[in-house]
Parts: C-alpha cells; sequence; structure tokens
C-alpha cells in the first residue's frame, strides 16, 4: 500500500467516480476505507475549530469597523473605486481607449466625416436662407396679418367686456352707496 497524496485533478476526479478497490482484498479495502473515514472525521473537526475561528475573527472586525466609523457603504464604495481604478490602470483599458481615440481621429479625419459635415452645414444654411425668403414673400406677410388682425380683435372683445363688467359694478355702485350684494330677503316673511 502506497502512501501517495492525491493531486487537484485526482481529487476532482474522485468527486466524480468512486475509486476502484476491487484489486484490493477484503482486508485491505476494509483498512483503506477506515483510513478514509479517520481523515474525513479530522478534516470535518479542522473545518469546525476554522469556522469558530473566522466567526470569532470576523466579530472582532465587525466590532473594530463600528469603533472607527467605517460602515457597509463606505467600504462597499471603497471597493468600487478601487475596483474602477484597477480597470483603468490595466494594460487592456489602456489599449481600448487608445485604439478609440485613434478610431475617432481617423473617422474626423476621414474625407467622407468631412463631406458630410459640409453637406450638413450647407443644409442648414439654405434651411435659414428658405426661412428668411418666406418671411418676405406675400403669402407670409398676409399670413402675418390675418394672424395680428386676429389676435386685436380677441383682445379688444377681452378689454371691451372686462370694460362693461366694471361699468356694470360701478352703476350698481352708484345706485345702492356700496358694493352690490345679493338680494336680501325681508324679515317678516318666513322662510318656507
Amino acid at each position: 500500500m502506497s502512501s501517495h497524496s492525491p493531486t487537484v485533478e485526482e481529487a476532482m476526479a474522485a468527486d466524480h467516480v468512486a475509486p476502484d478497490l476491487s484489486h484490493l482484498t477484503p482486508e485491505e479495502k476494509e483498512h483503506q476505507e477506515k483510513m478514509w473515514k479517520e481523515e474525513l472525521a479530522q478534516i470535518e473537526d479542522e473545518i469546525v475549530t476554522l469556522r469558530t475561528v473566522l466567526s470569532s475573527k470576523m466579530r472582532r472586525s465587525a466590532e473594530l469597523k463600528r469603533n472607527l466609523g467605517i460602515t457597509f457603504l463606505k467600504e462597499v464604495s471603497d471597493d468600487i473605486n478601487q475596483g474602477i481604478k484597477n480597470v483603468k490602470e490595466s494594460n487592456v483599458y489602456q489599449t481600448v481607449e487608445n485604439k478609440v481615440e485613434q478610431v475617432a481621429k481617423a473617422v474626423t479625419e476621414a474625407p467622407l466625416y468631412q463631406k458630410t459635415s459640409s453637406v450638413i452645414g450647407g443644409l442648414t444654411s439654405n434651411l435659414s436662407n428658405k426661412i428668411g425668403q418666406m418671411r418676405h414673400s406675400e403669402s407670409f406677410k398676409s399670413f402675418e396679418e390675418k394672424v395680428g388682425s386676429a389676435y386685436e380683435n380677441v383682445k379688444g372683445k377681452v378689454v371691451s367686456r372686462s370694460s362693461s363688467q366694471q361699468s356694470v359694478n360701478e352703476e350698481a355702485r352708484s345706485r345702492s352707496g356700496s358694493v352690490a350684494t345679493s338680494p336680501s330677503i325681508p324679515e317678516e316673511k318666513p322662510l318656507a
């Protein structure tokens, strides 16, 4: 029997397939299983001990953080900021950033881009020229005059209504000697 310690690959393979013990005698098989059970018990005891120690350390860590005023939100924020810093400092990020700058420069310097921007500039100047010409056309002036006269008519009616309302109120005040009030019910007559 060899005291060969399994490699990581062998341990992973052991998780998927039980070892073949068919070549061992029943006594050797029993002895191997007994050794595995003892090792398993020892490892499980170590796991319990490590969990206890870890739990104790985590409590102490939390206590120290509280004393220092370190909050969960601050820790998360610091972790995110550090992650962003690490990404920005990475070679991949730097390479991508350089490539994006090169592509942007190539696009703006390309003849097609320059032609497109000059065409768009020409379109906007042509559009503003057309609008200027349209404002000086007879049909636009006629439309503008109609809108202006309609506005003046509405304004005149609103002003005349408000002035006629004021004159009604003034006439009512002058007749009663005070502000117009709602008609009163004589006290002699009962309300029925």
